[in-house]
């Protein structure tokens, strides 16, 4: 079932009849996660970069907006900052491009990377059990470093808003250099 906020929808794989032919499909992810895999004709505007007004320009031409990430999370995001600048008929396809890929939906593949997700989890890990070996083998104020770690854990779960991710997704293997198959936005 579609469900709404105050500003956008969010729609299930199973409802979702749009295609890039009719909807413009604006593609949040990274560079990198795009180039892996992607819907053919979609636009990629990563939500670190993400510019209401040139959206604004994209969506001239179509009713609808489909805003799609890896799972869901920062389409909403982007939805909610697209809506609060003015934009409407914003949906967001919930389960974002594994949900679109597990429906047997055409997609596009290029290289395979790590998704920022798996990302984040990497270098949160090495940053904990760093810190609490040294804690253990140099000294114990080492322990700050986990404890900074997890409570930043705690609080991008909470908050649905994780600092870590929006810095990895400025590192350069996350920004490859746009091919021709990119429709990235400068």
């Amino acid at each position: 079932m579609t469900t709404t906020t105050s500003s956008f929808f969010t729609i299930r794989i199973e409802e979702c009849e749009f295609t890039p032919d009719t909807s413009l499909f604006l593609d949040v992810r990274t560079p990198a996660e795009y180039e892996e895999i992607h819907i053919e004709g979609s636009v990629l505007h990563p939500l670190t970069e993400l510019n209401p007004d040139k959206v604004k320009t994209l969506t001239n031409g179509y009713k609808t907006c489909l805003i799609l990430c890896r799972s869901g999370n920062r389409a909403r995001q982007a939805a909610e900052k697209l809506s609060k600048a003015g934009l409407t008929n914003l949906y967001v396809l919930e389960g974002g491009i594994l949900a679109w890929e597990k429906a047997n939906r055409p997609v596009k593949r290029g290289r395979k990377t790590i998704s920022l997700e798996r990302q984040v989890r990497i270098v949160a890990g090495s940053i904990a059990f760093t810190g609490a070996v040294l804690a253990l083998t140099v000294n114990p104020l080492w322990a700050i470093l986990p404890a900074f770690i997890g409570a930043g854990l705690v609080f991008a779960g909470i908050t649905d808003w994780c600092g870590l991710a929006l810095l990895l997704a400025r590192m350069p293997w996350n920004n490859p250099k746009t091919s021709s198959t990119c429709c990235s936005l400068k």
